[in-house]
């Protein structure tokens, strides 16, 4: 380990394109289920699964939260950042090829 902070790791991770269009993705899935289910005066909308389902299998674990839009907004933001965390790792790796050890990490 070269001593990076947490914060310069996630910053690192944050320079990938596919972390990024990953992020991208999930915040206009989160804007759209949250209009979507604001719109909904019935209370049945399901919109809600659709930015879970694409930050899974982090947000499942934040879903044990109380039951509101911010604990909803938490766990989606929570496990997207897992993700793109995995991403940007797995993007570097594809990247760097076989062997060779992570310069980065």
């Amino acid at each position: 380990m070269t001593g990076r902070s947490f914060s310069d790791r996630l910053r690192h991770a944050h320079r990938e394109v596919a972390v990024l269009v990953y992020l991208a993705v999930v915040a206009g899935l989160l804007v759209w289920a949250l209009v979507v289910s604001l719109g909904d005066s019935s209370g049945e909308s399901m919109a809600g699964v659709i930015p879970l389902l694409a930050t899974a299998p982090g947000s499942f674990v934040f879903l044990v939260l109380p039951d509101n839009n911010v604990m909803f907004i938490t766990a989606v933001a929570l496990g997207a950042e897992v993700n793109a965390a995995v991403i940007g790792w797995c993007a570097r790796a594809l990247r760097r090829g076989g062997g060779r050890p992570d310069p980065s990490s």
